[in-house]
Parts: C-alpha cells; structure tokens; sequence
C-alpha cells in the first residue's frame, strides 16, 4: 500500500469548464491525477482523485477557487481478477470489522482504491488480504 498517495475530495460548482479549470490547475503544477472521477450532486460536482501531492494540490485548487473538502489516506490493493468475487469478499471483511467504506474507486495500475472510516484497521485487513491472494 503506497503511503504516499491521498484522496483529495473536492466540492465544486457543476457548470461547463470547471472540471477543466481543476485539470488544468494540477496540470500547470505538474501534479499528475492517478484514479479518481466525479459526481453530479444537483448544482455542486462531488469528485474523489488520487493523487501524492495532496497539500500541493489543496492549495493550487483554492486559488481557483476549487474547494478541496477533504485529504483521505487511501488502501490502495490490487484483486485478483481471474477470481470472480474479489470485491465482494474484501469488502465483506472489511464490513464484519465495523469498517466502512466511505469512498470507492479504481487508479490507472487498476487497483482498487477505498477510503475507509477507520484506516488503520482497513489497513491491517488489507495487509492479510495481500499475504493470502498475493
């Protein structure tokens, strides 16, 4: 699990152009997008993207008055895709933990990418599920 990466959370109007403002930005920084996608929410986009200069981004984002809700560590874990299931057997354990998964989705090495509300015990699950299917 690659410590370095974050889940930014950005909140941000849903009008033409500003998902291309927000590219642009990290763009002009050299701050590379490596999963991610976004939500339409009524008038506001909700997006989730991975990324490993999380502060960095925060604040290029706010300067162009894109605002960045939230920095989530992130289990990043790759599933076994020959194996039908995977996805729903990790995430069962990570339920029977009482942990919950808050956001979803996968990077460009399609991994699998979660943002847990308890990322420490989500952490030590995923770190099991490594040794037994890898």
């Amino acid at each position: 699990m690659n410590q370095n990466m974050k889940d930014l959370e950005i909140s941000m109007v849903n009008e033409p152009g500003r998902l291309a403002l927000f590219g642009e930005t990290l763009g002009k920084h050299n701050i590379s997008l490596e999963g991610g996608g976004v939500f339409h929410q009524g008038g506001r986009s909700i997006a989730h993207f991975l990324v490993k200069e999380a502060e960095e981004a925060r604040r290029v984002l706010e300067e162009v008055d894109i605002k960045v809700v939230n920095i989530h560590p992130v289990i990043l874990l790759k599933l076994r895709q020959d194996v039908p299931g995977q996805l729903g057997a990790f995430c069962r354990r990570l339920a029977d933990a009482r942990v919950n998964i808050l956001t979803q989705y996968s990077d460009h090495a399609n991994q699998l990418v979660i943002v847990p509300d308890d990322y420490e015990k989500a952490k030590g699950i995923a770190e099991e599920w490594m040794k037994e299917w890898w």
